[in-house]
């Protein structure tokens, strides 16, 4: 059975200002995420499922559909809204942002059966890792608990327009995650860069950790898994007007217990994505390279 890929789509990009999941930035008005779709067909994955909001969802089905990708692989969506929380929970008042990755991924468990990647709508991952990734997914027959993830070089991520969010990585000898810390403010400093830790002191950073960049691959069983770690995280952080339910939460605590592990898989791909507007002429002019360079057809669909 072929993998899946999970597009998280969902995000309102507030520091861009607008929907970028959809900004047309190629040659032909691809959106990043179409460049994704069609590395992963390439890659040997099946499906593609989309999470996204009510609030635009005829604008993107009406964009992102299967006669749109050729019918070369399927299409489905899940939705990700503000009050999709367990039963016994409710969303505290005052309430505005969105519960974080990991209940977007969890939005997705009714249309998806297989082992799945997912993915950021708005970064261009590089075919190598739908390849390397795809690979994994498909080797796993069965398996449960075996997770992997796509790891970047920390320079090869940043942004010269304003500060990122990144999954800090430690792996051991094994090659298997030890240790993954959501940093939400990482930034430029010349040649280094610079973190926020969680009293908001700026600190050093080494710039060839590895990062992650939301590129993970998933057995159906953390569907379940993270559900019942997400009704403790609502127990504890619930009423907190901006704490954020993230992948990596979920995956320490999956790893630490035993009840997982994740291959840090290495990859010669090359990450970048728009986190600001002005990133968007980078990104424009990294497309036409992979064009001329014959990596990609100028014309996708």
């Amino acid at each position: 059975m072929k993998p899946t890929l999970l597009i998280l789509a969902a995000g309102m990009g507030s520091r861009y200002g607008s929907l970028k999941q959809m900004d047309g930035i190629g040659p032909n008005k691809e959106a990043i995420l179409d460049y994704s779709v069609f590395d992963a067909i390439r890659g040997g994955f099946g499906k593609v499922v989309f999470v996204i909001r009510h609030s635009f969802a005829e604008e993107f089905k009406k964009m992102f559909n299967t006669e749109r990708f050729g019918g070369k692989i399927e299409v489905d969506f899940a939705y990700q809204e503000l009050d999709y929380l367990p039963e016994g929970f409710e969303v505290p008042a005052g309430r505005e942002k969105p519960w974080g990755t990991n209940h977007a991924v969890q939005m997705a468990a009714e249309v998806i059966d297989t082992p799945f990647a997912v993915i950021n709508a708005d970064d261009f991952y590089g075919a190598e890792a739908f390849a390397t990734m795809g690979a994994y997914l498909a080797a796993l027959d069965g398996a449960v608990g075996k997770y992997c993830m796509v790891g970047y070089l920390l320079k090869n991520t940043l942004s010269d327009f304003g500060s990122v969010s990144r999954g800090v990585c430690s792996v051991g000898a094994d090659g298997n995650l030890t240790d993954m810390v959501e940093r939400t403010h990482i930034e430029k400093d010349g040649d280094s860069a610079l973190y926020k830790d969680d009293n908001g002191e700026l600190k050093p950073i080494d710039v060839n950790t590895i990062v992650s960049m939301n590129m993970f691959g998933f057995t159906p069983d953390y569907f379940t898994e993270s559900i019942d770690i997400f009704k403790d995280f609502l127990k504890e952080r619930g009423t907190e007007l901006k704490s954020e339910f993230f992948i990596p939460l979920v995956v320490n605590q999956l790893t630490n217990s035993g009840k997982a592990t994740l291959k840090v898989l290495s990859s010669d791909a090359a990450w970048f994505g728009v986190t600001y507007q002005e990133d968007r002429p980078m990104v424009v002019a990294k497309l036409e390279a992979l064009i001329a360079a014959g990596k990609y057809p100028a014309k996708l669909w």
